[in-house]
């Protein structure tokens, strides 16, 4: 079992890398090209591994006419990728230290540089999904050092997080997303994150009830 968990944790460990980096900044020539280039990361974007503009543009040509305005437009000025636009009674953000998720990464001292990561709060997507990506980092750690009371609190902490914040609010902008995307990279990109954040929420559930048996 220890080592079919670890090779789910290393694969879950990719995959919020990616989401977390698209969600939080826009795509680089090199970032573009290991998309490209591997075919299994590829397939995550099916339909713009069909789009026509591919064949009239360089990755240059793409990421400067097409993907960074997109992103522009997604991520930065049309809609609004925090939680608490979409938690809040007053739809208001909450950029000071009463935001409940900032309170909880002081809690376990998950640092964010807001101005590096060019956010305004600490429940932006990317940043929860980067949180996601260092628990998941860390349960691995606690896998290959056969410490099941760790990965238990820490699977346990994943399913509560994803719970109480990411699957209360991201699929309803992941959703906007996919209506509003300009290209078909953010289009998929959207798609990709809302069905993998669905799945790995049910994935914890199981291991909830089955291999880490634990109640909450």
């Amino acid at each position: 079992m220890n080592n079919d968990l670890k090779q789910q944790q290393i694969a879950r460990i990719n995959i919020y890398a990616l989401l977390s980096r698209l969600t939080m900044n826009e795509v680089d020539e090199g970032l573009l090209k290991s998309i490209e280039e591997d075919e299994n990361i590829l397939s995550f974007f099916p339909t713009y591994a069909k789009w026509k503009k591919r064949d009239e543009y360089d990755r240059v040509g793409l990421i400067q006419q097409y993907l960074n305005v997109d992103f522009t437009n997604l991520f930065l000025l049309h809609l609004i990728p925090y939680e608490s636009f979409y938690t809040r009674e007053d739809q208001m953000m909450e950029t000071g230290g009463d935001n409940p998720v900032q309170a909880i990464f002081n809690a376990f001292e998950f640092n964010v540089a807001l101005d590096k990561a060019r956010v305004m709060s600490a429940d932006h997507i990317g940043i929860e999904l980067e949180f996601m990506y260092e628990l998941c980092k860390a349960e691995l750690r606690a896998l290959e050092a056969d410490d099941m009371i760790m990965a238990t609190q820490l699977s346990q902490l994943q399913y509560g997080f994803m719970k109480d914040h990411i699957v209360e609010w991201a699929p309803m902008y992941l959703l906007s997303v996919k209506n509003e995307a300009g290209t078909a990279f953010y289009f998929d990109l959207a798609d990709f994150a809302l069905e993998f954040i669905l799945s790995d929420f049910e994935g914890l559930n199981q291991l909830k009830e089955n291999e880490y048996k634990y109640t909450v």
